[in-house]
């Protein structure tokens, strides 16, 4: 269908009146980019809709005018999934918020897909539950966006991934078609799990409107230690022993480099509580019932891994203030656009016992490029997800093809996927046959034709539409 951009603004400023809708110079700054330092974009409008009916008119009037389209959200993603493309209507979600429904009985919660992820954590701590979904931009990431990625985060060894939480799903087609999906039970086998082609697919396939959250009991108690580490090896042992003597106590294990933890307390200024330096730091949490079973059970557990070489030293939490100071540690990575100024970031996946070989071999590797760049490593590697950030310091700004380049070519030489939380977006697009195989894109590409047929939705992102005439990823 030919593009007919001046009747598809004039049927969205009928549908859409007001500040529902902004075009031209009054589209406002933040939806002209996402948080990937991708070169801003200003889309032909923003449409705002308030409801799910709001969300479906406008993709449907999109579509009848052949006019792609770009959801957003908190605009808080790394890899360009939400960012304009020339010619685009945005269509933010942002007032596409608020909690429609808790229900004790079945532990879930019904939400807005523009509904901040802290919003809906706090709210389902008032009912006596919890989200155990979390990351560092929980204060402006959006629950439509989570599920759009698949977002992971700290506790994802014990709790999975954004798409175990997820029990239902409403969205819109790229036709317009509503899909009323909202399913509040764990067990429904009927047919195809529908919603699973949703979450993960970054707004490709349909625009999220609403969904039905899985809760969890609220943890009786919470203990953590900030461990100081020999060597890589010990990282492992130590990764062992929390899951042979935690087990589902175990809620996160977030391992962090010399690199990292030299920035964080020398450039960041956050606070050390450990002496002296170490080979590897590693933050554990467990999440327990009873403190008074929960909380001496965790202690032993920590001095048997003390007597048997596995922690060089350790600070361990004796409230949940120490808890959250802990954490401050491993959420100073927050501040690095401050002090260390633009930069790559990565987010990869390996297998466990090659993390530390590869972050040698891509270290140096960076090195040999650019004998400037400075690269550092964290990550949740319970769950084999590792977090680099990459600079040279040689430039102003990174040079963010040279240095992926390095990086994804590492990871396919260790055998890992090039994105394990964020997605794929627009700059890792190029690198999806490292982790994919030709068949998969194949079918990837099948099914975006099938549902997307004229390549409106996200256009451009993670995978094409046979029908553009373009068939890599």
């Amino acid at each position: 269908m030919p593009l007919d951009t001046a009747s598809c603004l004039a049927a969205l400023a009928e549908a859409f009146p007001g500040a529902a809708l902004f075009t031209g110079d009054d589209v406002p700054a933040r939806n002209l980019h996402d948080t990937s330092f991708l070169p801003a974009v200003a889309p032909l409008a923003v449409v705002r809709p308030d409801s799910p009916e709001g969300v479906a008119e406008a993709v449907r009037i999109c579509a009848e005018h052949g006019v792609p389209m770009v959801a957003q959200g908190g605009l808080t993603g790394l890899a360009g999934g939400a960012h304009p493309v020339a010619g685009c209507v945005a269509m933010s979600l942002e007032r596409l918020a608020g909690i429609e429904e808790i229900d004790p009985a079945a532990a879930t919660m019904t939400v807005r897909a523009g509904t901040p992820l802290e919003v809906i954590q706090k709210a389902a701590d008032e009912a006596g539950f919890f989200i155990p979904l979390d990351l560092g931009a929980r204060g402006s990431c959006q629950i439509g966006g989570n599920i759009g990625t698949n977002a992971g985060g700290n506790r994802v060894i014990r709790y999975g991934m954004t798409r175990e939480m997820v029990l239902g799903l409403e969205y819109a087609l790229p036709d317009g078609t509503l899909i009323d999906g909202l399913n509040k039970m764990l067990k429904n086998n009927a047919g195809y799990d529908l919603k699973q082609l949703f979450i993960g697919s970054e707004g490709t396939l349909g625009i999220v409107t609403r969904a039905v959250l899985r809760m969890h009991p609220k943890p009786g108690c919470v203990n953590a230690a900030l461990c100081g580490l020999s060597s890589y090896e010990d990282v492992l042992r130590l990764l062992a022993a929390a899951r042979r003597g935690l087990g589902p106590m175990l809620s996160a294990f977030e391992v962090m480099w010399p690199d990292y933890w030299q920035v964080v307390t020398g450039e960041v200024g956050a606070r050390s509580p450990l002496e002296g330096t170490h080979a590897m730091y590693v933050l554990l949490e467990a999440q327990g019932l009873d403190e008074d079973i929960d909380g001496p059970r965790f202690m032993s557990w920590i001095e048997g891994a003390f007597e048997a070489g596995i922690i060089a030293d350790a600070a361990i939490s004796q409230s949940l203030g120490d808890v959250q100071s802990f954490w401050d540690v491993r959420d100073a990575c927050a501040e690095f656009q401050t002090v260390l100024g633009p930069h790559c970031a990565f987010d990869i996946g390996l297998p466990q016992t090659r993390m530390n070989e590869f972050a040698d071999a891509c270290r140096a590797r960076l090195k040999e490029d650019m004998p400037e760049a400075l690269s550092v490593y964290y990550g949740h590697i319970g769950d084999g997800n590792l977090h680099i950030v990459a600079l040279d310091r040689a430039q102003a700004q990174p040079p963010m093809k040279r240095i992926s380049a390095v990086v994804y070519d590492t990871v396919r030489d260790f055998g890992g996927t090039i994105s394990a939380e964020h997605g794929i977006g627009l700059l890792k697009k190029p690198y999806l046959s490292y982790t994919r195989s030709e068949k998969e894109l194949a079918l990837m590409a099948r099914i975006k034709a099938a549902l997307d047929p004229q390549g409106l939705l996200n256009p451009g992102k993670v995978i094409d539409t046979p029908a553009t005439g373009k068939t890599d990823a």
